[in-house]
């Protein structure tokens, strides 16, 4: 009787320190994922935030490269629909995503095999015009020039306001990021407006979209009977 009491506590025990551990693991598995919301969402954040972006190179995209001491290789050169530029003495180079300055470092390190420590510069000669989009529910969507530093509600007035049936509170910023696709950010326009607080607008970068939504009344809207309507079709009521 005394062992089977003592291996019945032994076996609750285990059940104990079981449990703990599971609960332990539940916690660090939470906080783990918690962490990694919290910097998944800081980094969206600052990849919408970011300041005075680079231009990236795109196809189609021309540009002159001067050598200074190497004249013999200055060239003008066009991104062809595969990414890739010809190079005088060089070849084929990939350099479609790349600023200005990587550029100039990938074809200083191109041309250091031929030439001993190349002085290069770069000029951009033909190039996409920075844009952005407007869709949904604005007066005028399309694709508009990105001539200076604009902000959402700033975006959203160039084409032409909101629609009457516009959802306000739910517009949706689209944002290419670098490898394809696109990341997001959801602005109440609204209450932005409505506070009379603009510090939260953000700043509209070349490629963005912008997307008004439809709000959900003005769908189910028309079949409202109105006033109006009701007077027509039961006249002897009044």
């Amino acid at each position: 009787m005394k062992y089977s009491f003592i291996a019945l506590a032994g076996f609750l025990i285990n059940i104990a320190i079981t449990a703990t551990g599971q609960n332990t693991a539940v916690r660090v598995e939470t906080q783990a994922r918690s962490s990694f919301e919290t910097s998944t969402t800081a980094n969206a954040a600052a990849g919408l935030h970011e300041r005075n972006p680079r231009y990236h190179l795109r196809k189609g995209d021309t540009f002159d490269v001067d050598l200074a001491y190497s004249p013999e290789f200055n060239q003008s050169v066009a991104v062809q629909p595969d990414g890739f530029v010809t190079l005088k003495g060089i070849g084929s180079i990939f350099v479609e995503g790349q600023t200005v300055p990587e550029l100039t470092e990938t074809l200083k390190a191109a041309y250091a095999r031929i030439l001993h420590d190349p002085v290069i510069a770069i000029a951009l000669k033909d190039f996409e015009k920075p844009y952005f989009i407007a869709s949904g529910q604005v007066q005028k969507p399309g694709k508009y020039d990105l001539r200076s530093d604009l902000t959402v509600t700033e975006a959203v007035a160039i084409a032409g306001g909101f629609s009457d049936k516009a959802k306000h509170s739910q517009v949706v910023l689209f944002r290419p990021v670098e490898g394809g696709g696109f990341e997001t950010k959801l602005l109440n326009v609204k209450k932005l407006l409505a506070s009379r607080n603009l510090s939260e607008d953000i700043k509209v970068q070349p490629g963005d979209m912008l997307y008004v939504p439809q709000s959900a009344y003005s769908k189910f809207r028309p079949f409202i009977p109105t006033a109006n309507m009701g007077a027509y079709l039961t006249p002897g009521i009044l």
